[in-house]
């Protein structure tokens, strides 16, 4: 099928999931182990892009994810995931990672991270996505940085040659000339 279903928008796929840090889930220092978070943090992107998708989504790449504050013990997770940009098979979801003390009501940011899944038809092949619409001004902004994330993605993993990926060079080559215009 070559068609592209309808859009859709990133609020579509918005997906919050919680889970509550217990001992099982913690190392010696008490704090919420960070393989135990990817896996949750993959759960809830995977569901944002199958709300997106209307089908099954299979984890493509996960970038960086570095941890900017550990989550302790008996404290809460919640993570908000939701479609970015959508190309012909895959999507990129974002990922917050927040952590709660309930009992003093602090929230804290532990770590944001972009994932890729590729949608599947029943057979388990790529399958197309509708496009997707983005409303809000940082949906806007996520949207177009989308293109460049992909392409540095592709460039690392090397599908992509260096010199192909157009969004990187405008990006670089106009920094480098308003750098020696400057």
């Amino acid at each position: 099928m070559n068609y592209r279903p309808e859009s859709k928008t990133a609020k579509e796929s918005l997906t919050h999931m919680s889970e509550l840090v217990l001992p099982n889930d913690t190392n010696t220092l008490g704090n919420l182990m960070g393989g135990r978070l990817m896996h949750w943090m993959d759960i809830a992107a995977a569901l944002a892009a199958m709300k997106h998708a209307n089908c099954p989504a299979v984890t493509a790449s996960a970038d960086n994810i570095s941890f900017e504050n550990p989550v302790k013990l008996g404290n809460v997770v919640t993570i908000e995931a939701k479609v970015t940009r959508a190309f012909s098979t895959s999507m990129e979801v974002y990922l917050k990672v927040q952590g709660e003390d309930l009992p003093t009501q602090f929230k804290y940011l532990s770590n944001e991270a972009y994932m890729t899944f590729v949608a599947l038809d029943p057979n388990g092949k790529p399958r197309r996505v509708p496009e997707l619409i983005p409303e809000t001004e940082e949906e806007i902004r996520r949207f177009e940085g989308a293109l460049r994330r992909r392409q540095m993605r592709l460039v690392l993993s090397g599908k992509l040659k260096p010199e192909d990926a157009t969004e990187l060079r405008k990006l670089f080559i106009e920094d480098i000339l308003s750098i020696e215009k400057g």
